[in-house]
């Protein structure tokens, strides 16, 4: 395949990271974090939110990197539920600024949670579940009325539950982020035209690998989820943001393209799903 090149030189790569939490990030990991948001290969970041707190940093970032970072606003599952006056102060404030954010986002069903619950007790009879797809249903109904993306954390047996709930919204655009699930589940979000992303683990992780060569190529995404430490090549190192030039390299050897073809796919991908 022909290598484009401008005037200076081969065209640089460039790369979306579609999944982030920058708030999630210490002081002493900040100086990298600011120079990898400011390399020229990085064309822009979905920075998603876990909180009310978090939704306010988030927009600080935002705020200082305009146009590169993109705000996802909503209340990362994998946590207790929120007492009811900050459930409505996180909902109001998320209704002001419907025009300032790019998706709602991190939202789901706390899967992990739900398991360290049922082995603790032996059953998940006790465990809140329909509290939480009540609250997700929230912020499902505004991806509908709003025209929004969502970005889900809902893997395994939860992800049926949230497509269900995306169907009978209409919503028509879902990015599950570091997708697990069977291949039933994995077909319908297909069908439905959903995007998923992929992290750095699948240049190790046999499950992912497999996924990632099934899943149609319009409709994959690179993510880092940093801070998130990862294993393998990537042991002992801060995950940030340019990190995802080696999930599109290994994406791209699983799909036997040019690393240039598959960069400027899986960009793309990332541009019309969020539209940007």
């Amino acid at each position: 395949m022909a290598e484009n090149h401008t005037a200076t030189g081969p065209e640089r790569l460039r790369f979306m990271d579609a999944h982030i939490h920058l708030d999630g990030y210490g002081q002493e990991q900040r100086p990298l974090l600011e120079q990898s948001l400011e390399a020229e290969e990085l064309d822009g970041l979905i920075a998603v939110s876990m909180d009310a707190a978090s939704c306010r940093e988030v927009q600080r970032w935002a705020d200082r990197y305009p146009g590169r970072v993109h705000p996802a606003y909503g209340f990362h599952p994998e946590q207790a539920l929120p007492a009811e006056p900050e459930r409505s102060a996180l909902l109001e404030w998320m209704d002001e600024r419907r025009d300032v954010m790019i998706a709602i986002g991190e939202v789901g069903l706390p899967y992990y949670m739900r398991q360290e619950a049922v082995r603790a007790e032996g059953s998940e009879a006790a465990f809140p579940r329909g509290a939480y797809l009540e609250l997700l249903e929230a912020f499902v109904q505004r991806a509908a009325a709003w025209d929004k993306p969502i970005v889900l954390h809902a893997v395994y047996d939860d992800a049926p539950l949230v497509i269900d709930l995306l169907e009978r919204y209409s919503v028509r655009t879902a990015h599950f982020h570091w997708f697990k699930g069977d291949a039933k589940t994995t077909e319908r979000m297909a069908g439905n035209g959903y995007y998923i992303s992929f992290t750095p683990d699948l240049a190790y992780e046999a499950e992912i690998r497999e996924l990632a060569l099934r899943y149609p190529a319009d409709r994959v995404m690179t993510e880092t989820d940093g801070p998130w430490p990862f294993e393998g090549p990537f042991a002992g190192q801060v995950t940030l943001p340019l990190m995802v030039r080696d999930v599109a390299a290994s994406w791209a050897a699983l799909q036997r393209l040019e690393l240039r073809e598959a960069a400027a796919l899986l960009r793309a991908n990332a541009k019309r799903c969020y539209g940007v």
